[in-house]
């Protein structure tokens, strides 16, 4: 089996590259990268010591597609993830578009000319902001708690969001490419015939993730936290009760493995991936976990609202587990001892992996 990787040394795509490695030792793993992101070139020898071949590529450039081999599947871990991406002041909307949405076009490309499967890893922010906004939650002590007694809503519960919740716009920049990315992958498998799983990721966590608090909020709040660096609770109150579910890289690993040795015709391609309801934390119950852990630490607030927050967005994962009996092996305070192990072995990861 030949494996290759775009995005291959960010977390989720170096991750998934070595899990590949360990557990599957057959695979010819290979892969490309732009190496823009802050902490991505560490990985590269790391990644080329364990036997995977990993090159200078750019999604965004059809020509970097032309030489390469064939392979029989394609993992696309490349993007832009930022929610706040395109409005942020540390890159463009042009930018956004491009990664996301015209980067998507040339792996496309690619597979059709050398008929790969493909594997897409979308994102949970493909739904409503206004929808999210408006779910039926009552304020707990430290979190959001879905209202049990509020009539239903379509695509959501106390399990979390199906891929049937609204996708309606604004969802953001980053969102509403990674969702066109999703439909023109569609329409590629339909017209070209080659083997493609959508999956709409939550937050992935673990150790040696890049940090800042758009893209990985888990690890970031932790390596924030133990060097006693500055940090705020943003809107819904200044309380921190805002909720998000983590998952850790190598669940998605396991899940990808099946989807690529699938060999039955799929009831589905869009799948909700996540850490699930059993797997998530508000900001402030996440700063009592780091108490506990490193001390007591002084945190701010700031009511004002941004128009990219969410109050409480958590996969619903029951649907890929009915088709691939799949579920997250990793709990969540096992991932959040994993990241705090990682941040007081390397105090200045947030230096070295944070955009300037």
């Amino acid at each position: 089996m030949k494996l290759f990787v775009t995005g291959i040394c960010g977390f989720v795509g170096s991750s998934l590259a070595t899990w590949f490695r360990e557990r599957r030792p057959s695979f010819k793993i290979n892969g490309i990268d732009n190496f823009v992101r802050p902490g991505s070139e560490t990985n590269r020898s790391i990644l080329r010591s364990r036997g995977i071949t990993v090159q200078h590529g750019d999604v965004r450039n059809a020509s970097d597609f032309e030489n390469l081999p064939a392979v029989d599947w394609v993992i696309d871990a490349a993007a832009n993830p930022s929610v706040l991406a395109g409005v942020d002041n540390r890159s463009s909307s042009r930018q956004v578009i491009e990664h996301n949405l015209y980067g998507t076009a040339n792996v496309l490309e690619y597979c059709k000319r050398v008929k790969a499967g493909l594997v897409l890893l979308s994102t949970s922010r493909v739904y409503s902001i206004p929808a999210l906004a408006g779910l039926p939650l009552i304020k707990g002590n430290h979190a959001f708690e879905w209202d049990k007694a509020a009539a239903p809503v379509q695509g959501a519960s106390a399990n979390g969001l199906t891929t049937q919740f609204s996708t309606s716009p604004p969802v953001s920049l980053y969102g509403s490419t990674k969702l066109a990315s999703e439909y023109l992958a569609l329409e590629y498998q339909y017209s070209f015939s080659f083997p493609l799983w959508i999956n709409r990721c939550g937050v992935i966590a673990g150790a040696g993730q890049f940090g800042t608090a758009e893209q990985g909020i888990f690890s970031y709040w932790i390596h924030a936290y133990s060097q006693k660096g500055p940090l705020k609770y943003i809107g819904f109150d200044g309380s921190g009760r805002q909720v998000r579910d983590g998952l850790h890289p190598n669940d998605l690993a396991e899940l990808v493995a099946q989807q690529i040795e699938y060999s039955q015709k799929p009831e589905a391609m869009t799948f909700n991936v996540g850490g699930g309801a059993a797997n998530a934390m508000s900001l402030a119950q996440l700063t009592s976990w780091c108490a506990e852990r490193f001390g007591k630490h002084s945190l701010e607030s700031d009511l004002t609202p941004r128009s990219f927050d969410v109050p409480w967005l958590v996969m619903d994962n029951r649907q890929i587990a009915a088709q691939f009996n799949w579920r997250p092996k990793r709990d969540l305070p096992s991932i959040l001892d994993e990241i705090a192990n990682h941040a007081q072995c390397n105090p200045h990861w947030l230096d070295l992996s944070s955009a300037p």
